[in-house]
């Protein structure tokens, strides 16, 4: 609690210095919490139902002139479980030396393409196995480039591979490339990566993030990622499928259906969140309610998922034939917020 207090006071003391200096500050704390009932082959898991607080969030955004900008988000319900900056999921800062160029350096989310992976964590309710297992954030270093009027984005980002904390004092890197893309009702992320999953050792990804927004209240996401290495068949051995269904009838109802596969039958060690000889697929459906009118800082869920398939991985978070009740709330705090005359 006294390293919390420090920190606030920190943060207080960074953002009057900025003000006096004229620069656009967000301070924000973002709550979630849900009560949830999870059953594996018809037992309930006991230590994964009743209530829980899910995510504690400190987000700061802020501009300080026209050529640098930053954004930290900290996890402060991890604090207490883990080192500081691994419960930081992100503390990086933005240079643009011209209107569609910019270059970061810091802590940043490892660019991988979907829009599972994409999406905030606070913001899901159940996920691919993918998603649950694959570690997010990591220091690193990112150009991108936007062009055609801002409707297209390449992002090149060097990065500490996601899988250096498999091992000790490991020197281990990722190289990855995305391409984000708004043409009409057809948005994309597509990446292509290669990751260091031991020393000298890569893993290929190839994830291809599609959404199409019929109308300003239908909207379709679909990914597909193929994960592979050299010496083994490479497309669809090992690959992961999302997909997400969404409508909004009124501004203040989301109701949403989801569907997620996951298999590796590649024969090699390689991918270490998805294990070989897993197949697992998962289906839900939730609804979102937003009770204050034209405002987003109050939201209501409910949702109700159904896994089964084979999961080799011992620690792996989906089993055959789980139920995943949870229905609760998430919150945002306007803390500090401050805008240039």
């Amino acid at each position: 609690m006294k390293f919390f207090l420090l920190l606030i006071g920190l943060i207080i003391s960074v953002l009057a210095a900025f003000s006096q200096n004229n620069a656009i500050v967000d301070l924000t704390l973002q709550a979630r919490g849900d009560y949830q009932r999870l059953y594996n082959d018809g037992g309930a898991s006991k230590d994964d139902c009743g209530f829980k607080g899910q995510y504690l969030n400190l987000i700061l955004n802020g501009e300080i002139n026209e050529h640098f900008s930053y954004a930290y988000r900290q996890r402060l319900n991890k604090i207490s479980t883990t080192p500081f900056f691994e419960a930081t999921d992100w503390l990086y800062l933005d240079y643009k030396p011209v209107q569609q160029l910019t270059i970061s350096g810091g802590k940043q989310a490892v660019v991988i393409g979907g829009y599972e992976y994409d999406r905030a964590p606070i913001d899901l309710y159940y996920c691919s196995e993918f998603w649950n297992i694959v570690p997010c954030y990591e220091w690193g270093a990112s150009v991108a480039y936007d062009f055609n009027q801002g409707n297209d984005k390449l992002l090149f980002q060097f990065c500490e591979s996601p899988f250096r904390s498999y091992y000790t004092h490991a020197d281990m890197y990722a190289y990855n490339l995305m391409w984000v893309g708004k043409h009409g009702i057809w948005n994309t992320m597509w990446s292509a990566n290669m990751i260091e999953w031991k020393q000298g050792r890569f893993i290929n990804y190839v994830a291809m993030g599609n959404e199409l927004t019929f109308t300003p209240r239908l909207r379709l996401q679909f990914d597909f990622m193929n994960r592979a290495t050299s010496h083994q068949q490479f497309l669809f051995k090992d690959c992961s499928v999302m997909t997400e269904l969404a409508y909004r009838p009124i501004d203040k109802l989301n109701i949403f259906a989801k569907y997620t596969y996951d298999v590796n039958h590649s024969g090699t060690e390689a991918d270490m969140l998805v294990f070989d000889g897993s197949e697992l697929q998962s289906v839900g459906a939730g609804i979102e309610y937003y009770p204050i009118r034209k405002k987003m800082d109050i939201r209501l869920h409910a949702n109700y998922s159904y896994a089964w398939g084979n999961n080799t991985n011992p620690d792996g978070i989906m089993q055959d034939r789980q139920h995943y009740f949870t229905i609760g709330a998430t919150w945002s705090m306007n803390v500090f917020q401050w805008r240039r005359k």
